[in-house]
């Protein structure tokens, strides 16, 4: 969130004083691409780098100067997961410091109890499903998921909205006694106050058909844009173009009035576990 943050900044005091980002690459002696990476937040500020750009896109002031300088030095500092790098990939560690900076979490799930609500047991099955050989892989990244839900602990934890196809529900993942704990644990999480959870039965799926799952990531920070998440089995896209999110933006939201109330969703839910 702050390599992006940093990065959208450096980017307006680009245009604003005219530059190209050609131009730009050439004062900290790397490519264009380079420069794009750094403008979108997906690598590392060198401190001298900062500089330059800032003295070349004419900020004198002390205190604006240093108010960069410093979010691209804590934008450098590893993150809680570092420790999980081993077994997470590149493309799903920006997504988790994204979900850390998020005001707003939707998403929408038509297999799986989203993660940010699964049960220990429920993720590892999921997890299992994919491709990943090893045995201590897959709790690694059972450890990663339950260490993220640590999230929705916090006393500023964002708002969690979630629209889970019924499906979901009556697919049984490891066996029936995973899949109990598993409901019994979305019941408890739809009790919380901001958390908003809300089922597409089986008679209203056909109204709501999209292109697959989903997040979409809002900040409070007014720099930062809208993003949606779209996650494959060995990668992901980020979504930021106002039109692009816009039109997800419209889905979700389409998603929720079709979709039962959250009242109705806990008794469909209820009605799911009382089947196991």
């Amino acid at each position: 969130m702050l390599r992006i943050l940093v990065g959208t900044q450096l980017r307006r005091l680009r245009e604003q004083c005219g530059m190209s980002r050609e131009a730009a690459a050439d004062i900290i002696r790397g490519s264009e691409a380079k420069m794009s990476r750094l403008e979108l937040g997906r690598t590392g500020f060198k401190q001298r780098d900062v500089v330059d750009l800032l003295a070349a896109y004419g900020v004198t002031d002390d205190a604006e100067r240093e108010a960069v300088l410093g979010l691209a030095r804590r934008a450098n500092e590893p993150g809680w997961w570092q420790p999980y790098n081993d077994v997470m990939p590149g493309w799903l560690e920006l997504y988790v410091g994204l979900e850390q900076a998020a005001s707003v979490i939707r998403s929408y799930e038509a297999q799986f109890i989203p993660g940010l609500l699964q049960t220990e047991a429920y993720a590892q099955s999921v997890i299992e499903l994919g491709q990943v050989a090893r045995p201590a892989d897959v709790k690694e990244r059972v450890a990663l998921r339950m260490r993220r839900q640590q999230l929705l602990e916090d006393p500023a934890s964002p708002d969690l909205w979630v629209v889970v196809d019924e499906a979901a529900l009556r697919r049984t993942m490891g066996n029936i006694e995973v899949m109990r704990g598993q409901l019994e644990h979305l019941q408890a999480m739809m009790k919380r106050p901001r958390v908003t959870v809300q089922i597409v039965p089986f008679t209203r799926s056909g109204q709501v058909a999209t292109g697959g799952p989903f997040t979409l990531l809002r900040f409070a920070e007014p720099d930062l844009p809208d993003i949606v998440y779209l996650e494959q089995l060995t990668s992901a896209f980020y979504v930021d173009k106002r039109e692009d999110v816009e039109t997800y933006l419209e889905v979700i939201d389409r998603l929720s009035a079709t979709a039962l109330t959250p009242a109705e969703s806990a008794d469909v839910v209820a009605a799911a576990r009382a089947t196991l």
